[in-house]
């Protein structure tokens, strides 16, 4: 899901306490729900480089009251239809052995538990996503920058073995050049904030893109696109 709907930590706490209030009314506490966050909700919810995400995906693990319960809040708040969502688990980034990694975050109204995923597992999904309109490889970046600044650096050989552990594919070649390029320069600050200028160029050559050429925007020519206008952009300067 993406809308117009900007999530920081402290609203989407409170969405998940509102949540989790709706949710007890109509299933009571006799059978608790557990969600995991992941993507940018995961990064809010653990780390500090970014301030928002415009996208709340998750494992959702619950009783069918807990689509209802999804909606009342969004109506009550004003969030869009599907705020919080399963649609990712469509994508390459999911594996179900995201339960297995998932660390704990929070409980609401003793009836609703949130998980995240963290460090290396998280890192091993943008990577797997790579998608160079969105923040998935500023987000690697930014967690490997922040694990440095703590004292905890999460290394090569960790997120090459969460890799394994949640996927049986190889990751986008644009992830594995990323991965070598961050740990042979080390200059994780410098990388971090060029990807996020390219993550935003990237992202209103798309948009200019789908309004020049409606319903010709596919899955499979976003890269295409993304690179054509940069060679253009190489050759023009």
């Amino acid at each position: 899901m993406s809308s117009d709907i900007a999530f920081t930590k402290e609203n989407l706490d409170f969405c998940l306490k509102e949540l989790a209030k709706e949710f007890r009314k109509l299933n009571g506490t006799k059978m608790p729900a557990e969600i995991i966050l992941i993507g940018g909700a995961a990064i809010l919810a653990n780390y500090g480089f970014r301030n928002m995400t415009y996208d709340v995906d998750a494992v959702i693990m619950a009783s069918s009251a807990m689509k209802e319960a999804i909606n009342r809040v969004g109506d009550k708040l004003g969030l869009p239809t599907g705020w919080l969502n399963a649609d990712f688990k469509k994508t390459s980034s999911y594996s179900d052995k995201l339960l297995e990694v998932s660390v704990y975050y929070k409980t609401f109204s003793n009836v609703l538990t949130i998980r995240t995923i963290a460090a290396e597992y998280l890192i091993a999904m943008k990577l797997m996503s790579g998608r160079q309109y969105k923040n998935d490889l500023s987000d690697i970046v930014g967690v490997v920058l922040e694990h440095e600044q703590s004292g905890k650096p999460t290394g090569r050989d960790s997120i090459d073995k969460a890799v394994e552990a949640l996927y049986k594919q190889p990751l986008p070649d644009i992830s594995m050049q990323l991965l070598d390029d961050v740990f042979s320069s080390g200059n994780y600050e410098n990388i971090y904030y060029e990807l996020r200028k390219r993550e935003k160029q990237a992202k209103e050559v798309l948009l200019d893109f789908q309004q020049n050429y409606p319903n010709s925007l596919k899955e499979g020519n976003i890269n295409d696109i993304i690179e054509q206008a940069r060679r253009k952009a190489f050759v023009t300067t």
